[in-house]
């Protein structure tokens, strides 16, 4: 490879081809390995249809040269994702809907003559408001009496997590960035209460699969249970039934500290207050016109949302499952294209995980975005969290350019609350300590008080 050509390590296990960027253009090497599976797709009109459909992430061939020309049969050029997430950062009903959209691909597959021989979470991505496969080297012919190879993977990936979110606790989503192949059947097993036996989906393919695993451990034993045939219609059968086996899991996105915080019940705004916030964040971003947003601590998006519906590119991140939920069952409803619900801890951000820890990237390394809002988040981080202000400002100005804060003063009734149980050790956490910190890092655009409220909004723009 040439020095200009940089692999992507997500890719590399793929004997079938890689990705890889040159001059900042991202490429898709496909390898002679995967020519036959590649025409295959091509001219059967599979990849037209998916990609027409809004199931398959387009892409177009290219004269580009190959990464590596002794491995190379053709190079694409996919359309680029706004932002690469990760499942673990998935509410339950974008996990679900994954898992969905994999299942009607697979169905659409067998329909021409090919199947998916990949069934990892790790190749649905959100773009433009839905899941869509962004692997264009997931398929190959199909060859009857052949089992679904990627039957397991479809089960660790997707079922065992969504049975674990909906049956046990939904914070159980988290496993799945300890295990990066999916979440252990026997482990998922043990973790299921029993009454999940009962239910024949669940039973067949997490407590009876777990147990045929270790069954069939030993490596004789699992090569002669492999030569099993599963004829079409019993191929067909077992993506029916594990399609009403998700469909049938739910989870309420209920009973959560901050599911519910901007509704007007809850109180911590008057609708004046309210009103002020909202028009201080649209100014804002009406000086800057970022062409990306992130919003931390966006709870159910209201204010993600100034930015998504002007088509600005928008990921609204929140550590409470329960209000990414509302959130992504907001965007669905509505059909919003630019804008992406995760679930961040902001004290503990997606990390850096895989091989040479390359594989998946951390949060900052998937930035910086041209804006970061910051609303009423500064004092949860700074006194329920104990995270110094020096250290907010520090990590803030690595993930944009522009920041729009939200200062929550000590006599707010919101931080009143959060030192009624503890002792007040935060003598910098005040509006003069709050600016000499972020001045370190960053240039005040803009200061504007909030008359209703003792909160203060501050426009920034990072130094150097």
């Amino acid at each position: 490879m040439t020095s200009d050509v940089q692999p992507l390590a997500a890719s590399f296990r793929d004997p079938s081809g890689f990705l890889f960027t040159r001059q900042g253009v991202l490429y898709r090497q496909v390898n002679q390995l995967y020519r036959e599976n590649y025409d295959r797709l091509m001219t059967s009109g599979l990849a037209e249809k998916l990609i027409r459909g809004g199931w398959l992430i387009p892409h177009t061939e290219v004269d580009a040269p190959p990464a590596d020309a002794s491995l190379a049969y053709k190079v694409i050029r996919p359309e680029l994702l706004d932002f690469i997430s990760y499942p673990y950062e998935w509410s339950f009903s974008q996990l679900q809907d994954a898992a969905l959209n994999t299942l009607a691909i697979q169905k659409m597959a067998l329909e021409s003559g090919m199947a998916l021989k990949d069934a990892s979470a790790y190749n649905m991505q959100f773009h433009h408001g839905r899941a869509v496969l962004i692997d264009t080297l997931s398929f190959e012919v199909y060859r009857e009496g052949e089992p679904w190879v990627a039957y397991r993977q479809f089960c660790q990936h997707f079922l065992a997590p969504l049975a674990l979110m909906a049956y046990t606790d939904v914070r159980l989503s988290q496993l799945l960035r300890v295990y990066i192949d999916g979440i252990p059947l026997d482990l998922a097993a043990r973790l299921l209460p029993g009454k999940t036996r009962w239910d024949l989906g669940l039973a067949t393919h997490i407590h009876l699969h777990a147990a045929a695993q270790q069954r069939y451990s030993d490596k004789a034993i699992n090569k002669n249970a492999q030569t099993r045939k599963m004829g079409r219609t019993a191929f067909i059968g077992l993506m029916d039934n594990l399609e009403s086996t998700v469909r049938k899991l739910q989870w309420k996105p209920a009973g959560t500290e901050w599911g519910d915080y901007y509704d007007a019940s809850a109180g911590h705004y008057t609708s004046d207050a309210m009103q002020e916030k909202r028009q201080a964040v649209s100014d804002f971003l009406a000086r800057i016109q970022p062409k990306s947003v992130w919003d931390l601590g966006a709870n159910t998006g209201v204010f993600s949302r100034l930015a998504s519906v002007q088509g600005i590119p928008t990921v609204a991140f929140d550590i409470d499952p329960a209000a990414v939920e509302r959130n992504y069952r907001a965007v669905k409803q509505a059909k919003e294209s630019a804008l992406l619900p995760l679930v961040l801890d902001l004290t503990n951000p997606s990390p850096a995980i895989g091989w040479c820890n390359r594989e998946r990237h951390s949060l900052l390394e998937r930035g910086p975005v041209d804006a970061v809002l910051a609303l009423a988040l500064i004092h949860h981080l700074a006194i329920s969290n104990n995270v110094p202000l020096p250290r907010l400002a520090e990590f803030l100005s690595q993930a944009g350019q522009w920041l729009v804060i939200e200062f929550v003063p000590k006599e707010d009734s919101q931080v009143q609350k959060l030192l009624a149980t503890r002792e007040d050790i935060f003598p910098d956490y005040t509006p003069q300590g709050f600016e000499t910190a972020f001045g370190a890092y960053y240039m005040l655009r803009e200061r504007f008080p909030l008359k209703a409220s003792p909160r203060v909004m501050y426009l920034m723009e990072r130094r150097g």
